[in-house]
């Protein structure tokens, strides 16, 4: 099955056939609240965000957009956009390895559409968590999900959090 990407000023949606599901609000706001818009100098006039390295290092800019270490510096409004457009990738890889979840409550949908915007589609492709969902799982979905808390080979407090509060809209939404 196939997904088509529309991309929407202040909405990310996706069109099979006759249905059409957009990013999840939930979403938009566990991403923005995890990612946050990093490195802002006190002297930039413009309050714009600068390349930097995250904890699993990668160079990263705005809301845990991936770019080269050159990236030009971005305003706010700059890195919503790509926001909305990781955002959408990461809705679409969801719902090609997890196709479930489009009948599923839309805090599920939004909780993995965050994993899968953190760590990558080709992760959750490959992952005993997929199978979790695929199968309805959803206490061992969970358990999966407390199993991704690493970066650069270690754990991550702000993952460990981060993971929680995607198991909560998870489970919380049945």
């Amino acid at each position: 099955m196939g997904w088509r990407a529309q991309f929407l000023v202040f909405g990310a949606r996706f069109r099979s056939g006759e249905v059409v599901i957009e990013v999840p609000a939930a979403a938009i706001a566990l991403a923005k609240q995890f990612e946050g818009f990093h490195r802002v100098p006190k002297f930039d006039a413009q309050q714009r965000a600068y390349p930097y390295i995250c904890p699993a290092g990668f160079w990263t800019i705005g809301y845990g957009h991936l770019c080269d270490q050159q990236h030009p510096p971005i305003t706010q409004a700059q890195a919503e956009v790509y926001l909305a457009r990781d955002l959408i990738m990461a809705l679409n890889g969801t719902l090609r390895y997890c196709p479930v979840l489009a009948s599923e409550p839309e805090g599920r949908l939004a909780a993995m559409v965050v994993f899968t915007f953190n760590l990558g589609a080709g992760r959750l492709q490959t992952s005993t968590l997929r199978r979790r969902i695929n199968q309805r799982d959803w206490p061992s979905a969970a358990q999966e999900l407390r199993r991704w808390v690493y970066g650069g080979g270690k754990v991550l407090p702000g993952l460990l959090v981060r993971r929680e509060a995607e198991i909560v809209q998870l489970l919380h939404n049945s």
